[in-house]
């Protein structure tokens, strides 16, 4: 797969992940400064990551969750936690997943992650 390729592929798969709004949100305010940034990460995170075999688009978004509650990145993780419903994931599997976050990356990263998952499905639910 060349890179093109790689890059086409990546953007279907954040474009299914992500939702069309939130990526085309992003290509609107790409920069001469961003937009190199902007291209690899689809090529690279969405385009040899996320398409691969290996790993259904269900467990990566768990595996993804709760990495970003380990990093602390609450923008990334409020991302994720809306996009973990295109890819199947209910809500009380993200539970379990901040259950086991709080032994692993400790209560007030759990805590944390509760307060900010149960503001997003509000959200999530006002625009249903």
């Amino acid at each position: 797969m060349d890179e093109q390729q790689r890059y086409e592929a990546g953007m279907k798969v954040r474009r299914e992940v992500l939702g069309d709004a939130h990526v085309d949100r992003s290509l609107e305010n790409l920069t001469p400064f961003n937009g190199e940034f902007q291209e690899m990460i689809t090529r690279h995170a969405w385009g040899d990551i996320w398409t691969r075999p290996g790993l259904p688009r269900h467990t990566r978004s768990l595996i993804t969750i709760a990495m970003l509650i380990g990093m602390n990145r609450e923008g990334e993780l409020r991302l994720h936690l809306r996009a973990a419903k295109n890819n199947g994931v209910t809500r009380d599997e993200i539970k379990e997943v901040l259950m086991q976050s709080a032994i692993y990356c400790g209560i007030p990263a759990a805590n944390a992650t509760f307060h900010l998952a149960e503001a997003v499905w509000e959200e999530m639910d006002a625009q249903s």
